[in-house]
């Protein structure tokens, strides 16, 4: 039987499939196109995690689609009204239809002789064969088989239970329980709270503290605006009022990092009562990603004596509980290691252009959606310091300008070109978080000049990806069969 060809074939289910597959519906009418999602349910990362508490990690005006306004005035969602608010955008957008489950891509073949690619697909254990013109990745960077587990010394010899938050055991119940929360990221900020209402007492183990932010959970500004304003005009400003705080904290925060590092410790220690060697973190404020707390839900367990903080290092895990380094042991019924996620990209399929192998960590990465010598290809990426979705919403609009730009002119290939200095590189995420450093070999790379740079600012982006003319020396375009030029 002949293999299936499409325009483009998505591959992703979640926030920025759904994106994209809207915008391609949108801007490119008649353009045939599926999405392929491995798993057997759309949502992504928020139908993935079910751990206790599970929220966003930026405001739900700005992590939800600008065309389809997010109407609550909960400014910080939990993790199953964002999988039903992405679920209705798919059946309202009709985009339901067009989505594959249990369809996981493995590998994808580009051949410049016929301009497409070649997705192989794991179909629920068949393998099947599909043929694109163009292939947009929109399956995250996370491992969804697993997160990251360091090797604890005397783990097996603990007679509790050790859970990975990504792999959330539906029959667990703390109820009564001693619970250790091994990390200090914004998992653990997430999980602590909800575990401590239920808990006899939860304890967050942490080698180095995390900053935290309070934010009010209800947007008050927000809630006047809707009541006030039509829908979609409030909406608007709601939007823009959170990108541009984001995004002046940001600035801030590059200019005067010591002065808000200050800032953010004092109202920690305020708001907690917890001593300040606990609250202060060894390197610069978004350097990491911030942590938000909710109604400062955090620091009120803490306060009210639910919730404990340790930092030290781990000596050994006893029957009991944990030993520290200091001879300290933290009795425990349950450890739950938030130690973070595992970086994947493509969802581990390979890739190959004319039978080479795409070197991921060798390639730069064209305005942080598209990677130099990769034909025909797409990656969506958002923001490390704001919202994914406004990042991903620019780079299905901008796939959609490059295939009427083909259309509009009889071409078949388009591929970013690495000519000349692209100045010094470094990886194209640009934190220093766990997860992030150890998958540094695995991630592309981004240089210090335009197009190559990829900056985490919003309007910098919506200037560079939606006004900015296509040709620009560095993306070229050509026919099949022939060299790009």
């Amino acid at each position: 039987m002949d293999a299936e060809s499409l325009d483009v074939v998505i591959v992703g289910a979640g926030l920025s499939g759904i994106s994209a597959a809207h915008y391609l519906r949108s801007l490119c009418p008649g353009r045939s196109f599926v999405l392929l999602e491995g798993r057997d349910a759309l949502g992504g990362t928020w139908d993935l995690f079910r751990y206790p508490g599970v929220r966003s990690d930026s405001d739900m005006f700005t992590l939800g689609y600008t065309f389809r306004p997010w109407t609550s005035d909960a400014a910080i969602a939990d993790g199953a009204s964002i999988r039903e608010y992405i679920r209705d955008t798919a059946r309202a957008e009709g985009v339901l239809g067009q989505i594959r489950f249990r369809h996981r891509v493995t590998g994808a073949d580009w051949n410049a002789a016929s301009a497409r690619w070649t997705v192989h697909v794991d179909a629920a254990g068949t393998p099947r064969t599909l043929h694109c013109r163009f292939l947009f990745f929109c399956s995250g960077y996370y491992d969804y088989a697993r997160g990251h587990e360091p090797e604890f010394p005397g783990r097996e010899a603990f007679a509790g239970r050790i859970v990975h938050p990504q792999q959330w055991p539906e029959d667990l119940d703390v109820t009564g329980k001693r619970v250790v929360v091994i990390g200090s990221g914004a998992t653990a900020i997430t999980l602590i709270p909800s575990l401590a209402r239920q808990a006899a007492h939860v304890t967050m183990l942490q080698r180095s503290p995390s900053y935290i932010l309070a934010l009010p959970g209800r947007d008050k500004l927000g809630r006047g605006l809707q009541r006030w304003l039509p829908r979609k005009l409030a909406y608007r400003l709601i939007r823009w009022k959170n990108i541009l705080l984001s995004t002046a904290l940001f600035q801030f925060a590059r200019r005067r990092p010591e002065k808000l590092g200050r800032w953010l410790v004092e109202q920690a220690h305020r708001s907690s009562g917890v001593d300040r060697k606990h609250l202060q973190p060894n390197y610069d404020p978004w350097d990491q990603r911030l942590c938000i707390a909710p109604d400062a839900d955090f620091f009120a367990a803490l306060r009210e004596g639910r919730a404990s903080v340790a930092t030290d290092r781990i000596e050994r895990f006893t029957a009991t509980g944990v030993r520290l380094a200091s001879g300290e042991e933290l009795p425990a019924d349950i450890v739950v290691t938030a130690t973070g996620l595992k970086l994947q990209l493509f969802g581990g399929a390979r890739l190959t252009v004319d039978g080479r192998p795409v070197q991921v960590a060798d390639a730069l990465s064209y305005k942080g959606m598209m990677l130099a010598g990769v034909p025909n290809f797409a990656l969506a990426m958002g923001y490390t310091n704001a919202s994914w979705t406004l990042k991903a919403e620019l780079i299905a609009r901008q796939v959609c300008r490059v295939l009427n730009y083909m259309r509009d002119h009889d071409l078949d290939v388009c591929m970013p070109v690495q000519e000349g200095d692209a100045g010094a590189t470094r990886p194209a995420l640009d934190l220093q978080s766990g997860y992030i450093a150890r998958a540094a070999g695995e991630l592309p790379r981004q240089g210090s000049r335009k197009p190559w740079r990829i900056h985490q600012n919003y309007v910098r982006d919506l200037i560079a990806l939606k006004f900015s003319p296509l040709r620009d020396g560095a993306l070229r375009f050509g026919r099949a069969g022939e060299a790009v030029r």
